[in-house]
């Protein structure tokens, strides 16, 4: 069992960075792959970033403004988010799958976490 804890939204201006972070419990988080997704209102939930151990996945619309990161002494995830856009805006969501394909492909990990919320003011 994983539980998935996220801090760090906020409200940000557009052009503005922050740094989400997701605090994971389980003695084996370092055989996990994590990621994040993201929903706004009105929308479906999307991927965003994944990483697992030796490789790190983006979706086309956060490349290059968005690096994820992980910390397996810390069993934590970050997501360093650069250059904010108001369609940013979105509860960010925190998620564990034992192989990157159910987050990255399958869009479908084994746990999730509560989501914080990312406001980005134009």
């Amino acid at each position: 069992q994983v539980q998935l804890v996220e801090s760090g939204g906020g409200l940000v201006q557009a052009g503005g960075s922050l740094r989400l972070s997701c605090a994971a419990s389980g003695r084996t988080f370092s055989d996990y792959a994590m990621g994040w997704f993201r929903q706004a209102p009105g929308k479906e939930r999307e991927f965003v970033a994944a990483i697992s151990w030796d490789n790190a996945y983006y979706a086309d619309s956060v490349k290059g403004r968005f690096t994820i990161s992980r910390d397996n002494a810390k069993k934590t995830v970050y997501l360093q988010m650069n250059s904010l856009k108001p369609e940013d805006t979105a509860v960010y969501y925190c998620a564990a799958a034992q192989v990157w394909q159910r987050i990255v492909i399958l869009r479908t990990p084994d746990y999730w976490g509560q989501g914080t919320q990312v406001t980005v003011s134009s």
